[in-house]
Order: C-alpha cells, then structure tokens, then sequence
C-alpha cells in the first residue's frame, strides 16, 4: 500500500469484540490527536470480532475521515493485528494503544513530546495498575522479571504494546520475516533511542479481558522462546543435576545396604529413581518441542494474517 507521507501520527488499535467500548475508545483517542494539531489517522484492526465491533467501527470509518479500518478474515490474535495495523500505517510516528482504555489515550501527548525531543521509541510504563486482582499483578510481574532475567536484550519491565516509534523503527518492525512476532520484546531488539512515560493502568471501561490466563502464557513462551535459549541452557543443567544426585542416592543406598546387610535394590528406590528421571526428560522434550515447534511455524511461510478488506476516505471499501 501507497504510504501517505502528509500523515503525522498513526495510531493503530487492534480490536476483538470491543462493541461495547469502541465508540468511547473513538471519542477519546480524536479528542486527543485533534489536540495534536498535526495530521493523523486511527487504524483499527479487526480482529475476526464476533459480535458488533466491525459494524460500529463501519459507522465511524462513514464519519470521519481519519479512520481506517482492517478486517481479517478471521481471528489471528492480538500481536498479527498490531503488526497489520503497523504494515498499513502511513505516519511519520505510530503508536500502538488497545481499545478498552486501561492505557489512557491521553498520554500519547506525552509520547509525542518525548518524539520531539528526538526519542525513536517512547513506551509507556505501569507504576499502578486499577482494578485488576493481586493474582494477575503478581503473574504479570513475575512474567517481565523473569524474561528480563533470561534475555540478552533489556526488555523493559512494566510495559505493554502501549508506546510510539518512529517511522524508521517502524519500517525495520515490518520487515522482520519472523511468524511467532512478540512486538513488545522485537522493538527492544532492535534498538535506537528509546525511553518511557509513566502512566496509571486505569480499569477496564467496559467488557471482559481479552487475554485470558491462556493466552497470558502463550503470550509468555513467546516472549522467552523468541529472545532467550536459556531454557534449553537450564534443562541441560537440570539433567546433569538429576544425573548426579541419583549417582549419591545410589551410593548412599548401597553403603546403607551393606552396613545393614540388606538388599540395596528395593521397589520403593526403583520407583523414586524412575519418576525423577521421566519427569526431568519429559520436561526437556517439553521445552525442546517449542523451540522444534516454532521452527516448524517458520518454514511453513504462512503469513501471520489475512486481510478481508480495508476500509477508510468515509465508508470506501477496497477488498483484498
């Protein structure tokens, strides 16, 4: 697609039955590019929605011009629509910002300062998080600590997609032929100037959640499978660990067994060696599955989605 270099800021917004929050999603995030004063346009991303997100989103591509909409043909997932509403972008800046307003739209004014001030890439950073149970702040937690921890590269803790790049990260972003894409953690890869703006997670608008504890956890393998190999480093250090207590154990019992003068072969020792020992490979062909797993993702070449048809200029459709 033809960029249009005129546009300033995209900002790009993936949705998956977002109906009940789109509409004040629309309001928030125009009053704020308006503020802006420069030229913009929104690009939301349909994400296979099953309820009336499309057709509200229709509505509002009818009325305003600034807005562009993608449909995919189906449900591809949240990380496929930031990368489709990336690759469709026209601005000199992009921002990525979900639909539920837990990240204010009103901090993208921040961004853009930060932008100005010759930063390529401006993440925004939780230092509270409303209305969400201890559970799923300490998972979160835990999650970036941990990634953090295992990667070479520093990929910031307390952050979400929510943050602004600049063009030229953004044409580096699309040309990365990777499938199983972690956004978050390939913008941190790449480099450049990069700093954050601290903002207040606020609650969920309206709605429920649309990264369940199943998708939480897909979400995390892919963000250690795809930066860091230290997991198939400490597997191999767990089988040598497990090699050698069972090598004590086994010394041990037979010193026992001779002291006692009794049989150093027991079922019970039998058995406790083998769970051990199937529970240690078993976990190892566990790890060594995803990375095979994603390897067999990317010698497939399937793209990661499927645009349906984009809509935008007030309602004009092109069908791909």
């Amino acid at each position: 697609m033809q960029q249009n270099r005129n546009i300033v800021y995209s900002v790009v917004v993936p949705l998956y039955n977002e109906e009940l929050v789109i509409e004040e999603s629309y309001k928030r995030l125009k009053k704020v590019m308006d503020a802006a004063s420069e030229a913009y346009e929104i690009i939301f991303v349909n994400d296979g929605s099953s309820d009336r997100t499309r057709e509200k989103a229709e509505n509002i591509c009818g009325e305003d011009e600034n807005i562009k909409l993608v449909n995919f043909s189906r449900n591809f997932g949240h990380q496929p629509a930031i990368t489709a509403g990336m690759r469709v972008s026209s601005g000199e800046a992009v921002v990525v910002i979900d639909a539920d307003l837990q990240d204010p739209p009103e901090v993208i004014l921040k961004m853009i300062e930060k932008w100005k001030d010759g930063y390529d890439v401006v993440y925004g950073k939780r230092f509270q998080r409303k209305g969400e149970s201890f559970f799923k702040k300490f998972t979160a937690g835990a999650f970036y600590r941990i990634l953090k921890s295992m990667t070479s590269i520093d990929i910031p803790v307390d952050t979400g997609d929510f943050r602004l790049i600049d063009r030229r990260v953004c044409d580096v972003l699309n040309s990365l032929p990777e499938k199983n894409r972690y956004v978050r953690g390939l913008v941190s890869w790449i480099g450049y100037r990069q700093t954050y703006v601290e903002f207040v997670r606020q609650e969920r608008f309206a709605g429920d959640t649309k990264y369940p504890l199943k998708k939480m956890f897909k979400l995390a393998f892919d963000g250690i499978t795809s930066f860091s190999y230290k997991p198939l480093i400490f597997s191999g250090y767990l089988g040598g660990i497990s090699f050698f207590i069972g090598i004590i154990m086994l010394i041990v019992n037979f010193i026992k067994a001779a002291a006692n003068g009794l049989n150093p072969v027991n079922f019970q020792f039998v058995i406790s060696i083998d769970l051990i020992m199937f529970g240690i490979v078993l976990s190892c062909m566990g790890i060594i599955g995803q990375y095979i797993g994603r390897i067999f993702d990317e010698s497939r070449g399937r793209p990661n989605y499927i645009i349906e048809s984009i809509i935008g200029k007030r309602g004009e459709q092109k069908k791909i």
